[in-house]
């Protein structure tokens, strides 16, 4: 007579205290070994013992009991407002290698041009995250943002009496981009801004104006000259107020990111404007296209890996401990390329 499926007994679920046994170590050992947290806390041999243990019980890490045990879940949760930026591919890459195994990344989107809310994740506390990084939150976010998991703003100035922040030194690399302007000969200088109003694009436009100043520079403000974070958007824009920056003697212009001034290079080849020679032209964040567009992007790099490792470390930090957190600045460095060579 055949067996039915009921009659096969299931499989049993290896523990790590079995795996210890065996190992002939604790189950917190286990625990570090299993998790990759070995680094100054267990002996070579020891992981070693572990590891054979694990390969001949053939035990598997059961995430979702340890997160109930916790009472939270595995997950960390990422709100941003446009993830199509390539500038948040190097954020999410650092995020995911500060979190190695045990955590899962949740990636929410607000959409393009607009601030996160707390609507969007009011329905994600559910999941119980380990816990939730923002990238531009607004003071309603923070506001209405339901109490519980740790929370870690990311770029956001501004914010750092609000929220444990990982920021940039937007000013030490602004400082240094109007000084190698100023040494170029250039006077007057104009701002192609985000539409995108978060704090981030809000400080660089105010270091950018303040700073042309300090160095006896002309800022020639152009408040509607703005664009979605998109080189056709950008090109678009420029193409549309180009003529009054021109009759004004602008002869460099500091875009938000570098996917506007992509926008603005391509756009001023169309219109026969040659860069650098009439028009110099810097943007921010040093993405791996910047070095092969034509001409190469002077920028200010801003470190996303650093920037969504810093985060990590940030929530790690609170979980840890009940005590503040106070993250440093990033670097925020200059890239000198041909558009203003």
């Amino acid at each position: 007579m055949p067996r039915t499926s009921a009659a096969v007994p299931r499989p049993r679920r290896i523990t790590a205290a079995q795996v210890a046994e065996l190992a002939g170590t604790s189950v917190a050992t286990v625990s570090l070994v299993v998790n990759d947290k070995t680094a100054g806390r267990v002996s070579t041999a020891n992981i070693e013992r572990v590891r054979a243990a694990v390969d001949e019980l053939g035990y598997v890490v059961d995430h979702t009991a340890s997160s109930l045990a916790r009472g939270t879940s595995n997950i960390v949760i990422l709100i941003a407002p446009d993830l199509s930026n390539p500038f948040y591919g190097r954020v999410i890459s650092g995020i995911k290698d500060e979190l190695g195994s045990e955590f899962q990344l949740l990636l929410s989107i607000t959409g393009e041009g607009r601030n996160p809310s707390a609507a969007d994740v009011h329905r994600l506390i559910a999941l119980r995250p380990a816990g939730i990084l923002v990238e531009a939150p607004d003071d309603a976010f923070l506001r209405d943002l339901p109490a519980g998991a740790p929370l870690v703003l990311l770029d956001a100035p501004g914010r750092e009496t609000q929220a444990v922040t990982v920021n940039f030194d937007l000013a030490h690399g602004i400082n240094a981009l109007l000084d190698h302007l100023a040494e170029r000969g250039h006077t007057r200088i104009g701002y192609l801004d985000s539409r995108t109003r978060t704090e981030t694009f809000e400080l660089r436009r105010i270091l950018v104006e303040t700073g042309a100043a300090a160095r006896g520079m002309e800022y020639v403000s152009r408040p509607e000259a703005a664009s979605l974070i998109d080189p056709d958007a950008a090109a678009e824009a420029f193409l549309e107020h180009w003529p009054a920056w021109r009759e004004s003697g602008v002869t460099a212009l500091v875009c938000a990111t570098d996917s506007h001034a992509y926008g603005v290079l391509k756009a001023a080849r169309d219109l026969g404007v040659r860069v650098p020679e009439d028009l110099a032209v810097t943007g921010f964040d040093n993405l791996p296209a910047s070095a092969i567009v034509s001409p190469a992007l002077t920028t200010v790099e801003l470190p996303g890996e650093a920037l969504g490792r810093g985060a990590v470390r940030a929530l790690q930090a609170q979980r840890l401990s009940p005590e503040p957190v106070t993250a440093p600045l990033l670097g925020a460095t200059l890239i000198v390329r041909g558009s203003t060579a």
